[in-house]
């Protein structure tokens, strides 16, 4: 997986110092119901398309992009479900530390555009959509977690709460 320069570029001023980032989710969901999820890559594990902003790219934008980038399917998000931060600092395997801010959103096929997923890039080994009562192993702890967030949120949506989930740590 490419790493983007903006990153390659604050690395060189801040070595593996700690990093923090925002980051997007896409929980698309197609006609039928199923799930689009990708086999990464680096981990061999199925999970959620996801990704970090590019510098002034407005969140929705980025999980489109990284939709299509990784999968080739054409996306449009509807909601926003939550936004929540690690409370966990990942390290590399190159010894660089980052920390994410993720903002999850439920998506579904774009009008007009394509619903038939391909391997787009090299984050992926494979892509497809998934019936949620089988989901693919082995699955990501983090899709595992935010596929209860989506399920929270479409169930206050069901009784006309729409508002996106997040967390208020009290004093």
């Amino acid at each position: 997986m490419a790493t983007p320069e903006f990153i390659l570029a604050l690395r060189e001023k801040i070595g593996h110092d700690p990093l923090w980032l925002m980051g997007v989710t896409g929980c698309v969901i197609n006609d039928e119901g199923k799930l689009l999820l990708g086999r990464r890559a680096d981990t061999g594990q199925w999970a959620m398309v996801y990704g970090i902003n590019e510098p002034g790219e407005e969140p929705a934008d980025t999980v489109i992009r990284e939709v299509k980038e990784e999968t080739g399917v054409d996306a449009i998000a509807t909601d926003l479900v939550c936004v929540k931060s690690s409370d966990q600092m990942l390290t590399y395997a190159n010894g660089d530390q980052t920390m994410y801010m993720d903002h999850l959103f439920l998506c579904q096929v774009a009008p007009g555009g394509n619903g038939e997923p391909f391997v787009g890039d090299d984050e992926s080994l494979s892509v497809g959509w998934f019936d949620p009562t089988e989901l693919p192993s082995p699955l990501a702890a983090t899709t595992g977690e935010r596929l209860r967030y989506v399920s929270q949120y479409l169930g206050n949506a069901q009784h006309g709460d729409r508002r996106a989930l997040f967390a208020v740590t009290e004093e």
